[in-house]
């Protein structure tokens, strides 16, 4: 499996004046937030810092990580084509685990001409498609690949034309391998996550669009699973294989590398523009990032810690320390990701269809920006480190020593203040 890359910066192409001009946040939005200035007046600082922020990450900024020898978005035209990895040919086999006892009537598979070809998946998708907001995480990484709308059609309106009747506890499911099941990537998940969804939560969906464009094979087109609230080692890429099974087990590669596979979204913070020196006496804008997970979010907090006075030992979580709040930014009206004019398309699951606006914010299983602005500060070397209060008021990383279920600690920067 190769190294999973990191996503690379935001776009930070549009200039303070385009900006408060295109309504990227909405200056009015802005205005109101306590850390922009003082008596109502905004920050430049901070309105250049924030004016570097895209909502959605565009297609080519997404980290990856891939599995394959070469992995599959390497391969050339004609194998892609070969392999089934492009729309014309592109299948997907639904079918009973020969290993195990259950009933399916109707087995979507090769071998009966009955596969799910690219035609049958549009022809469902003009009646059941959904697209919604989603991060994208890996188990093991430090921050997010990236952020994204996505597009697809339930998995549970394939699974219902197989037509199971009886003993099936999982879905198990597989995509493209190389012909070789040692470079196999799978997952499962509980047959009643497929077919029912939690209230608010969204559908696990046979995904074929990021961003209003097709999926690259690169982000594991024509089709991958998309598992929402989960960690992206449940959202398999080139997907092809759907297995039915009374097995309770697991399945999942990301198990066998000793992982948490069923654990869901942490809420955590992330800096994104920390300084690593300022001047004494001026302002530092301070912007980051939020993953609002199951858990949801209600704050976002900074702490600046002079490095000569040590934090008291017996406080290894941080609880005495004094955290100030962030602001969380409202939700923008561009949001990037190359959208046309930074536009959603037809309004997403977690947005009111009347009003166009989002049901709550933030929202969960999505992202979050916040920013702040340092004032007053003295010289000396601090340590400036940031974390969430989840919706439930508990602050999170709540203490985990073992990050087998999801990287989640309080990041650390280091910040240099000069004379």
């Amino acid at each position: 499996m190769k190294k999973p890359t990191r996503p690379a910066p935001k776009d930070a192409a549009m200039t303070r004046r385009r900006f408060v001009g295109s309504g990227a946040i909405g200056l009015s939005s802005l205005v109101t937030l306590p850390a922009w200035g003082q008596e109502g007046e905004t920050s430049p600082l901070l309105a250049d810092a924030i004016a570097k922020l895209q909502y959605l990450t565009k297609e080519e900024n997404f980290g990856n990580c891939g599995r394959g020898n070469p992995p599959p978005h390497e391969l050339p035209p004609e194998k892609l084509r070969e392999a089934g990895l492009v729309p014309e040919t592109w299948q997907l086999e639904v079918e009973p685990d020969p290993d195990s006892n259950p009933k399916v009537e109707n087995p979507l598979t090769r071998k009966l001409g009955a596969a799910l070809n690219w035609d049958g998946l549009m022809k469902l998708a003009e009646k059941h498609a959904v697209r919604y907001l989603h991060v994208t995480t890996c188990t093991n990484a430090h921050s997010p690949f990236g952020m994204g709308l996505w597009e697809g059609v339930p998995l549970r309106e394939v699974l219902w034309m197989a037509r199971p009747t009886a003993n099936v506890r999982r879905v198990f499911y597989y995509g493209y391998h190389n012909d070789d099941p040692k470079q196999r990537f799978q997952s499962s998940l509980a047959l009643d996550r497929a077919l029912e969804d939690p209230p608010g939560e969204m559908p696990v969906i046979l995904c074929y669009k990021l961003n209003g464009q097709w999926l690259t094979p690169k982000r594991g087109g024509p089709v991958r699973m998309l598992v929402p609230g989960a960690y992206a080692n449940k959202s398999v890429k080139w997907l092809q294989h759907v297995v039915l099974t009374n097995k309770v087990q697991l399945n999942d590669t990301y198990a066998d590398w000793n992982n948490d596979t069923e654990s869901h979204l942490k809420t955590c913070a992330f800096f994104l523009q920390a300084p690593k020196t300022a001047k004494a006496g001026q302002a530092v804008p301070l912007t980051g990032q939020a993953q609002v997970g199951m858990s949801g979010l209600r704050k976002v907090q900074y702490w600046l810690q002079p490095q000569d006075r040590p934090h008291p030992k017996d406080d290894n979580y941080f609880d005495k320390a004094e955290w100030r709040e962030a602001d969380i930014l409202p939700p923008p009206t561009n949001w990037g990701g190359g959208l046309p004019d930074g536009r959603l398309p037809a309004v997403p699951l977690q947005f009111d269809p009347a009003t166009g606006k989002p049901l709550q914010w933030p929202l969960r299983n999505t992202i979050v920006h916040w920013a702040t602005l340092l004032r007053d500060l003295r010289p000396g070397k601090y340590d400036l480190r940031c974390r969430t209060i989840d919706g439930n008021g508990l602050a999170q990383p709540m203490p985990r020593p073992l990050l087998k279920s999801g990287y989640n600690v309080i990041q650390q920067v280091t910040l240099d203040v000069q004379t």
